[in-house]
């Protein structure tokens, strides 16, 4: 369980494709601290430490997890958004965030606003994912609050601070970013879905 409060960049050090599975190791500030079998957000995804060495380490993505999200687009050197599971008794600053994406969208528009940004993000509805005005949504990792919400597309605002410590400040128009929908959410379209039938 994870906050979308992100903790640190990672960068890509080294790629290995293992059959349909794909090896990533990175290096970050706080890889003296990780354990073996550890879970940590990866853009959003949660992957589970698979060894240490030094102040790299490596995790493991599956086909599934690379087919649901932007995982099979990184590329050496990129910066990767890192959070660690949350503890029982840490605040919950963001909301909770599972570590499952749900699927992918596409950024289409950055607007400078006089320092801060604004985001729009388009996804497919097929998969019947929503979101409400106010409401959270996981973009890459990042708890963040939605505004401007439409059919199939919203707008996230991102400060300064936020720009500056997530690879927020590497995203383009065209990029793809992982999307984790609230999950309160998803259960209470899920139960209404089923008896307005």
């Amino acid at each position: 369980m994870f906050s979308g409060i992100v903790e640190a960049l990672g960068k890509v050090v080294d790629i290995k494709i293992d059959r349909t599975n794909v090896d990533f190791t990175l290096e970050c500030p706080f890889t003296s601290e990780l354990s073996i079998d550890q879970s940590v957000a990866h853009n959003g995804v949660c992957l589970t430490v698979v060894s240490i060495k030094n102040n790299c380490y490596v995790v493991t993505a599956m086909k599934e997890t690379l087919d649901r999200s932007n995982l099979g687009c990184l590329k050496i050197g990129d910066e990767v958004n890192l959070e660690r599971s949350m503890k029982p008794d840490s605040l919950l600053d963001g909301h909770i965030v599972q570590g499952h994406v749900d699927q992918t969208g596409v950024c289409t528009n950055i607007e400078d606003v006089n320092g801060s940004r604004y985001y729009t993000i388009e996804y497919d509805t097929a998969q019947g994912n929503i979101t409400v005005e106010k409401g959270s949504i996981s973009v890459n990792g990042t708890s963040l609050t939605v505004c401007n919400s439409e059919n199939g597309k919203f707008r996230v605002a991102i400060i300064p601070y936020t720009y500056q410590v997530t690879n927020f400040h590497s995203l383009k128009v065209g990029d793809k970013v992982n999307l984790e929908f609230d999950i309160i959410g998803k259960f209470i379209q899920k139960i209404a879905s089923a008896y307005l039938k």
